[in-house]
């Protein structure tokens, strides 16, 4: 059996899904919620609640008591875990750990729990995350110290930005300097969990190293001229980032006691939810655009070669299959859409239907403003959530209106912000929670004037992982896999309901009001 386990430790959850490659089976598909499963963390989000509301952190034993309690589940079900002959997998992107020691300098002993031997290694108790917009400050003054955004685009695919790592670093270094002496070690989500898996430092990969503001993405390693500008001694505590098929380790004594790994097996660097998905998603090679409705949205795609982003929003990443990709992010996803559903009474069989049945595309010219978290793109850090339109509407008093308003916003917005990739999609794969709404889909269908289509598998990350771990460990090709497991789901297929000009009216008044918000903020 050629069984390969992918993990996905997204901002809300971790997810566990092992493949047969030879069958072209999913043979595993488990899954845990941070706020539901481990309530002792005060996070139902994945978060920490802050009075700053540009603040948002975790607490990084969070994510390991996940893995253990996650490994628990699936040795309880019956599932033989040394069948396993690779593992790979993804973590949010930009999220940051501060270790006193590095990995593999400690033994995990099985008779504990993970998270009571971690604790002592943390330099710092909670791990900005990508939803942070703390850092503005921090950015600036990288900015400058090498003299501007352009030059940091140049280097490393984007401009400087808050919930990058670097700049988090530095605010590190400025507000405890003392406990940014004592870190040794910086690690990413992603190879934070790989480090846990192995038992030693797992390096960072290219594609989510990227989203650092610290690679120099044409020579593929850590730049010394951005490395300096962030902070002093960051050489020192970051290990240099490697291609996303490279073995990292092997799985720990702790996982082979504990939950019966085989001793030996390879764990192939992890890298970024984005990313991975890509290789989950099937789109590794250029020509096919992947929207990811989760905690945020996003829109990436393959790129040739990379393209970066004149207003300095998108972002060049490396593709874990090789080559480049670009991505673009929106904070208020999955997020805005709950709180939006809440705050006007809809449970999700009703939104769908308010924007399926009960509304038309254009919605009237009702328009909303759907910031309720600092945005990134365009950069908005005063949240507003405004209506625009008759006195019902703007009052919230007509939830199938509201329902569709915000879907239409979070549409155009990534259309508009989306074109520096440079070609118009015709093809759109979506994934993601809120890939289930199928009336997500139509008005994203509508806006782009391109096909949609989902996966029968929902968990595109953690697929990533198990496909990666597949071609690296395995060495079956990328055509292959993609063609066993990444096949869409027919009955999910939606095309346009309405011709192009239909939005055109609608989008230039979003344009002006979102541009007006972006200047006052």
């Amino acid at each position: 059996m050629a069984h390969y386990l992918g993990l996905d430790s997204s901002t809300q959850s971790l997810s566990a899904l092992v493949i047969d490659a030879e069958a072209g089976q999913i043979v595993l598909d488990e899954s845990l919620n941070f706020g539901k499963d481990l309530p002792e963390f005060a996070s139902p989000h994945g978060f920490l609640d802050n009075e700053d509301a540009r603040i948002k952190h975790s607490d990084p034993l969070m994510w390991v008591a996940a893995v253990d309690l996650l490994f628990s589940r699936i040795k309880q079900k019956g599932f033989d875990l040394s069948s396993v002959r690779g593992v790979s997998g993804a973590g949010q992107q930009h999220g940051s750990v501060y270790l006193k020691m590095p990995l593999g300098e400690t033994r995990f002993t099985p008779e504990r729990s993970l998270a009571d031997q971690v604790r002592p290694l943390l330099a710092r108790k909670t791990a900005p995350i990508w939803m942070d917009s703390s850092t503005s400050a921090e950015c600036r003054e990288i900015a400058a110290a090498v003299g501007g955004d352009a030059r940091v685009t140049a280097i490393s695919g984007s401009r400087a930005i808050e919930r990058f790592t670097g700049p988090q670093i530095r605010r590190f270094f400025k507000t405890d300097p003392s406990a940014y002496a004592a870190t040794r070690e910086i690690q990413l989500v992603s190879s934070f969990i790989a480090s846990i898996l192995s038992g030693r430092s797992a390096a960072v990969d290219f594609g989510d190293g990227a989203g650092m503001n610290l690679l120099d993405l044409s020579r593929c390693e850590l730049s010394p001229e951005l490395m300096s500008a962030t902070a002093p001694e960051l050489d020192r505590k970051l290990r240099p980032a490697v291609a996303s098929r490279t073995q990292v380790g092997t799985m720990s004594s702790y996982f082979v006691e504990k939950y019966g790994f085989k001793e030996g097996t390879p764990v192939i660097a992890f890298t970024g939810d984005n990313p991975s998905s890509l290789v989950g998603m099937g789109a590794t090679a250029p020509g096919t655009a992947v929207i990811s409705l989760g905690t945020s949205d996003t829109v990436f795609a393959a790129m040739s070669a990379p393209r970066t982003d004149p207003r300095g929003f998108g972002h060049v990443f490396g593709n874990p299959a090789g080559g480049f990709m670009c991505l673009i992010c929106f904070a208020n996803g999955s997020l805005a859409r709950e709180k939006l559903a809440e705050k006007v009474g809809l449970d999700w069989p009703a939104f769908e239907r308010a924007i399926l049945k009960d509304t038309q595309p254009g919605n009237g010219g009702a328009l909303l403003l759907p910031y309720f978290v600092p945005e990134m793109t365009p950069k908005i850090l005063k949240p507003e959530l405004r209506a625009f339109g008759d006195s019902e509407f703007t009052r919230f008093e007509q939830p199938a209106r509201a329902a569709r308003a915000i879907v239409e916003a979070q549409a155009l917005a990534m259309q508009r912000y989306s074109d520096f990739i440079g070609e118009k999609p015709t093809k759109i794969r979506a994934t993601g929670g809120a890939a289930k709404n199928r009336g997500i889909l139509q008005v994203i269908a509508d806006v782009f004037q391109a096909e949609v289509t989902t996966f029968k598998v929902g968990n595109s990350s953690a697929l990533g992982g198990a496909l990666r771990a597949a071609e690296a460990v395995g060495g079956l090709g990328w055509a292959s896999l993609s063609e066993r497991f990444c096949a869409t789901d027919p009955g999910t297929r939606v095309t346009p309901s309405v011709g192009p000009g239909a939005y055109d009216e609608l989008r230039r008044r979003f344009e002006a009001e979102v541009d007006a918000l972006a200047t006052r903020t």
